[in-house]
């Protein structure tokens, strides 16, 4: 089966080339193929771009939490990538995460520099002070010890009052809908749901200067990924299509950040490449004209 599976990624990455996505509301601005010489490097599940659009945070699903730096032109366009800091996630106690807990996907940063991650083995969201902060870990909602295994808690999100959303990878079934979890004022509560349909899953998510929702899904068809944008108000009105790919447009995109680029409004994506020779560690961008 893995042998299969290897055969069909490869020639999927061979006959569709990346190329600019069907978009519905969102204009294509570019890609940027990133590359570390490490043995670390990859399984990039998260990112967040500071408001300059130059800065960012990165995470990676093998407890890795990054700091960079991106080079544009003058059209805005990423040209390279500085790799400027490089953390390892720890428990409370200093130990390096290991096992089913070392899972780590969703990634949600607040203007005071707390960062937060949740992960999908083991199901939980934690808190820490910048990138080297103890960390601890929030209350849990009943449903976590429910989801499944390896594919719980993948997107994260913060919204401007510093209330936590974050989805499920799955949701237990074809026919059943994405909860969305809300953390506020120290309880967690599921102020609505997305509608489960086709076969595109939650990958990562982010509320952007418009305070809207945008969740990242993705479509693994067995010959490359599908991947596509949802945005929806914090009540779970108005779910709309920002932008849907071909098969083979992208990578495995699985994080999202939103800013406010000087032409608009900036969708920041970059893949997971599952530390396979044949996948790459893309940063893909669309812009939302406004």
């Amino acid at each position: 089966m893995k042998s299969l599976l290897l055969a069909a990624l490869i020639f999927g990455a061979a006959a569709f080339p990346a190329l600019p996505a069907t978009a519905v509301h969102a204009d294509y601005v570019g890609t940027y193929v990133w590359r570390e010489n490490a043995g670390w490097f990859g399984g990039l599940s998260g990112i967040e771009v500071d408001d300059d659009g130059i800065g960012f945070t990165a995470l990676g699903d093998r407890i890795t939490l990054l700091r960079g730096r991106l080079q544009r032109n003058g059209d805005g366009v990423i040209t390279g990538v500085t790799l400027t800091q490089k953390e390892t996630l720890v428990d409370s106690e200093g130990r390096e995460l290991s096992g089913r807990r070392a899972d780590s996907e969703g990634l949600a940063i607040a203007p005071n520099g707390n960062i937060y991650i949740s992960f999908e083995g083991l199901a939980r969201v934690r808190e820490q002070d910048g990138m080297t902060g103890t960390p601890h870990l929030l209350p849990s909602h009943p449903d976590f010890d429910t989801l499944i295994f390896n594919s719980a808690l993948e997107a994260l999100a913060i919204a401007p009052d510093g209330a936590l959303y974050t989805i499920p990878e799955r949701s237990g079934r074809p026919d059943r809908p994405f909860p969305v979890y809300r953390f506020r004022n120290g309880t967690w509560d599921i102020p609505f749901t997305i509608p489960r349909d086709d076969s595109f899953l939650n990958s990562g998510a982010d509320i952007g200067p418009d305070g809207k929702l945008y969740v990242l899904q993705r479509d693994f068809t067995g010959i490359g990924f599908r991947s596509r944008v949802l945005r929806f108000d914090l009540e779970g009105r108005g779910g709309e299509v920002v932008l849907e790919t071909s098969n083979g447009t992208h990578d495995n995109l699985e994080g999202i950040s939103v800013w406010q680029a000087p032409d608009g409004l900036r969708i920041t994506m970059i893949s997971d490449n599952n530390f396979r020779f044949f996948q790459q560690t893309q940063i893909v961008e669309y812009r939302i004209p406004g």
